[in-house]
């Protein structure tokens, strides 16, 4: 069955076929027909639906069967020799221009342009995710985009998280995660076994999160190691992109937390004990060392004071001895200079005397002179 529904720049898809129509600037009417069966109408908000290629190799399995297909089979039809691009928007999301047993989940590019001789452009697009993607076709300036999201493969990996501990007769929780081969989450059935006395309780989803799971592990009254395994159905067939992971196995081990928690409480009680001794130890080394150098800083002190005293002392008995020696130095500049002095006159007396005698023994010798010749007088010497 097959429907048409015609909108510029948009896309309404209908469940069984769906019509997309661009109005470019030439006015040309440009319609995208999406051939292949799916469900969704290609809006954001209800993408087309199809199979991700889990088998590594993408095909159109049924037209009439939505739940068998894996590629959307894109065909625009314009004005022959005009290029139509179709770009997809999403790096899990790709386009091929042929589908055929050799198309693997890697091949295909993000953009395909096509120039028909013809008046019908076609591609095929698939996605390996979940999450929608957006497949974008553009003519002459005009462009629609229609939306498509992938359903999860069949169960191909399996993770399990576990604490590696727990107390005896106590219990701890296994998560379980199961995914397709692309990593997309799927729900599956998980089983649980146990080794060492441990018991798993019921296997339980996760009411929000798809191909989420848990289960509550029952320890034993012992303490030891206890395994824990989970597994899931293999897959029918393992493509050569990548191993499956269907089982996982982990070890518990198990303790009397009790007594260990006292004994560590213990332990810790001795050692918070020691580290006081320690610190009044350390605080009475430091009294001690503190008191030592309080003593020597003392004894340094009176021996600073002694010394000081000792050197005023030497400094009076200097600066008596320096105001003695200038009193005596004094006193023998004053004599010397009261012995000169009395030399001095004595030297001027002399002196004296002896000018007075030459004058008087000149003035008598004139004298004498002048009376035997009194024309040739000398002048007598005052």
């Amino acid at each position: 069955m097959k429907s048409f529904k015609k909108l510029a720049l948009a896309l309404v898809a209908a469940m069984t076929m769906s019509t997309i129509v661009v109005t470019p600037a030439s006015a040309n009417t440009v319609s995208v027909d999406v051939t292949t069966e799916i469900s969704g109408t290609g809006a954001a908000a209800s993408p087309f639906t199809i199979k991700v290629p889990s088998d590594n190799v993408v095909s159109v399995a049924d037209t009439s069967t939505v739940t068998n297909n894996e590629a959307l089979l894109l065909t625009a039809t314009v004005v022959a020799g005009t290029p139509v691009t179709f770009t997809a928007v999403g790096a899990n999301t790709r386009l091929v221009s042929a589908i055929g047993s050799t198309v693997s989940a890697s091949a295909g590019s993000s953009s395909i342009t096509v120039t028909p001789a013809s008046t019908t452009a076609s591609v095929y697009a698939y996605t390996t995710t979940t999450a929608a993607s957006a497949v974008t076709v553009s003519v002459l300036g005009a462009s629609t985009t229609l939306y498509l999201k992938g359903v999860a493969g069949p169960a191909y990996d399996l993770k399990m998280t576990i604490p590696s501990s727990g107390n005896i007769s106590g219990k701890v929780t296994a998560t379980f995660e199961v995914a397709d081969i692309f990593g997309n989450a799927v729900a599956d059935t998980v089983t649980v076994t146990t080794l060492g006395g441990a018991t798993a309780g019921t296997v339980t989803a996760d009411a929000l999160v798809t191909g989420k799971y848990t289960s509550e592990i029952s320890l034993p009254a012992t303490a030891g190691t206890v395994a824990v395994g989970a597994s899931i159905t293999a897959p029918t067939s393992v493509p050569t992109i990548k191993l499956a992971t269907t089982s996982q196995t982990a070890i518990v081990t198990v303790s009397d937390l009790t007594s260990a928690l006292a004994a560590a409480n213990a332990a810790l009680a001795a050692e918070k004990s020691a580290r006081d001794a320690d610190k009044v130890a350390a605080a009475e080394a430091l009294a001690a060392a503190v008191k030592t150098e309080q003593d020597k800083a003392a004894a340094a002190a009176v021996t600073a004071a002694a010394e000081l005293v000792k050197a005023n002392a030497e400094i009076a008995t200097l600066k008596a001895e320096a105001v003695t020696a200038k009193a005596a130095a004094d006193k023998a500049l004053a004599d010397a200079t009261a012995a000169h002095a009395a030399e001095l006159a004595t030297v001027k007396a002399d002196n004296a005397a002896a000018v007075a005698a030459m004058k008087k023994a000149f003035n008598s010798l004139a004298r004498k002179w002048n009376k035997k010749n009194p024309s040739a007088k000398v002048a007598l010497v005052k």
